[in-house]
């Protein structure tokens, strides 16, 4: 029975619907994405855009690089962000759909630690797209085979350490959501955006410094340096502000992509099922 609660149909349609629901949300904010990462890394373009807040950083990007540049690599984001979000909904709901008798938080560590292991590859080809120049790949299945052939397999897992500890970001997101949705009677589209931008903002403050290093790391930056030592070298560079540089735009793309996400995946699981409970109705009738 619990094999098949783990491959039932009702876990498939919600990592179908945590799937769309993120590709639909980033496609939308995915302008404060590419300033996020912009402050995140370290060169004579984010400097620059470190003394802007994010509305000024994205029309300067507008107009020096044009609308293109904040679209730059949205396709394989997008991608990889369907592929991600459809292993983390699955192993979080069939999980607990098959009566694991975990808590949430131990789920969402668990169906973190399977999107990592799996999707990593895609997140560091992602992060090389939208700053590399030249480009010597189009997309995510020629930056892999890249990647693999020019700085070894080993590379398509740069940042795994801290992506291995950031699955208590989504775990800490997904606790906090089930945890208000059970309390607080949920009608409509703008409860669900505002519970699913409380639970982000929460977990994104609690690790926005690893996510810095992960971000780093993938992109190649100080990659054979431990977490640890990266964040104490930033620390000790930049003082504590330097473990929070970007989080302004981090936080308004990461809370309004969450929440919109989580509006679009209810609505989306809500409507399925609706579907389904109506034509079961119509089969007994």
């Amino acid at each position: 029975m619990a094999q098949q609660n783990l491959f039932s149909y009702e876990t498939f349609v919600r990592a179908i619907a945590g799937a769309t629901g993120s590709i639909i949300s980033m496609s939308v904010f995915y302008p404060l994405d590419t300033v996020r990462f912009r402050m995140q890394l370290e060169d004579e373009h984010s400097e620059y855009l470190k003394t802007l807040n994010t509305f000024q950083a994205v029309v300067h990007i507008l107009k020096k690089e044009g609308f293109e540049a904040l679209y730059r690599g949205v396709k394989p984001v997008l991608q990889s962000l369907g592929a991600s979000n459809f292993v983390y909904f699955y192993t979080f709901h069939g999980l607990k759909k098959a009566g694991s008798g975990y808590h949430d938080l131990a789920l969402g560590i668990i169906a973190g630690i399977a999107n990592v292991l799996t999707t990593l590859p895609l997140w560091v080809v992602n992060s090389r797209l939208k700053i590399e120049k030249p480009i010597y790949y189009s997309g995510l299945l020629d930056g892999l085979v890249h990647i693999a052939n020019t700085e070894g397999v080993s590379a398509l897992w740069n940042g795994v350490g801290p992506s291995l500890m950031l699955v208590i970001n989504p775990a800490i997101q997904f606790t906090i959501y089930e945890a208000l949705k059970r309390r607080i009677p949920v009608r409509g589209a703008g409860a669900f955006f505002i519970l699913g931008a409380i639970a982000k903002a929460c977990a994104t403050i609690a690790t926005y410094p690893i996510q810095l290093a992960q971000t780093k790391q993938r992109h190649g930056i100080n990659s054979n340096v431990s977490t640890a030592a990266l964040l104490l070298s930033i620390l000790k560079r930049s003082g504590p502000a330097g473990l929070f540089q970007g989080l302004e735009a981090k936080l308004l793309q990461t809370v309004l992509t969450a929440a919109l996400m989580f509006v679009s995946y209810e609505k989306i699981v809500r409507f399925v099922f609706s579907i389904l409970l109506n034509n079961k109705h119509k089969l007994k009738a």
